[in-house]
């Protein structure tokens, strides 16, 4: 059995776009570079052939990792999702028991993760240690940085 990839709706168009990207504009610009390169005579010793052909294989195998994300892709629609206890797509607000700052987590798929918007992956240590638990309780998360005590304040379907 293939393993479904988990994604929001925002995640899956956000892979698409990259998708087309890198098949409309970035491939017909390499294949052009290679072809500009081929020109200039000797491959061997051709650093802008290398360098395109390098750029062409990195292009095609995220082409390549793109396709398999999105065939495999179980898309979630948060909006439609409601209740107490957290689970994939849900937004968590925490505080954190030492220090009592306050920090919102979406919990999204392993592709759609990024901390600096708020978004921790489904598999990462804190969302394992959220999943199932509800607004109320507390979780503690072992993480690089030593163990952590988190107040669960809020958990919200957006």
């Amino acid at each position: 059995m293939v393993d479904k990839v988990p994604m929001t709706v925002a995640g899956h168009s956000a892979l698409e776009v990259e998708l087309k990207q890198r098949q409309s504009v970035e491939r017909p610009r390499i294949i052009e570079a290679i072809a500009e390169a081929r020109s200039h005579g000797d491959l061997s010793e051709n650093a802008e052939y290398h360098a395109a052909k390098e750029a062409q294989s990195h292009n095609e195998g995220r082409i390549a990792e793109l396709e398999d994300k999105l065939a495999r892709a179980d898309i979630i629609d948060v909006t439609k999702l409601s209740g107490d206890t957290i689970k994939f797509g849900a937004t968590v607000t925490l505080i954190d028991e030492d220090t009592e700052k306050k920090a919102v987590w979406q919990l999204v798929g392993e592709t759609e993760a990024d901390a600096k918007k708020g978004r921790i992956s489904i598999t990462s240590p804190l969302a394992r240690a959220l999943i199932g638990k509800k607004k109320g309780a507390t979780v503690e998360v072992v993480a690089p940085g030593g163990a952590k005590a988190y107040e669960i304040a809020k958990v919200e379907w957006k």
